[in-house]
């Protein structure tokens, strides 16, 4: 019996071009309970949760499909998808030059920062 949880670990997974291992070897627990959160056998506590965001990059509404993403106009799930496709990509560069996960890191906050100045702006504006 799959769990909406358990697909959406498997989904996230694959699309960042990790194994079950490598994935269990990031969140410091064994490929096995990996499987077991994937195939809905085994829930994954709040700890869990927590790890399996800062490993995919997403909210835990979104790893829990409490809220429909595409439909709220909220950045914070934009961004949280932007930080998904820069952790799933690998290779990627800025011209010409390879990325890391800390340039991922701080590219994906730097762009939250430029927003929250033109939200600060815009509440001024109309304020």
């Amino acid at each position: 019996m799959k769990s909406y949880v358990g697909s959406k670990i498997r989904e996230l997974r694959k699309a960042a071009g990790m194994t079950q291992t490598e994935l269990a070897a990031k969140l410091d627990i064994s490929s096995s309970a990996v499987g077991m959160y994937e195939q809905g056998r085994r829930e994954p506590d709040s700890d869990m949760i927590l790890k399996l965001c800062s490993v995919f990059g997403v909210s835990s509404d979104h790893l829990l499909g409490n809220c429909k993403e595409r439909d709220t106009g909220d950045l914070s799930v934009i961004f949280d998808e932007f930080t998904q496709v820069l952790s799933s990509h690998q290779g990627l560069m800025f011209d010409g030059v390879p990325l890391d996960e800390d340039d991922r890191k701080k590219l994906v906050e730097a762009i939250k920062a430029v927003a929250a100045i033109a939200q600060q702006q815009k509440k001024k504006s109309f304020g």
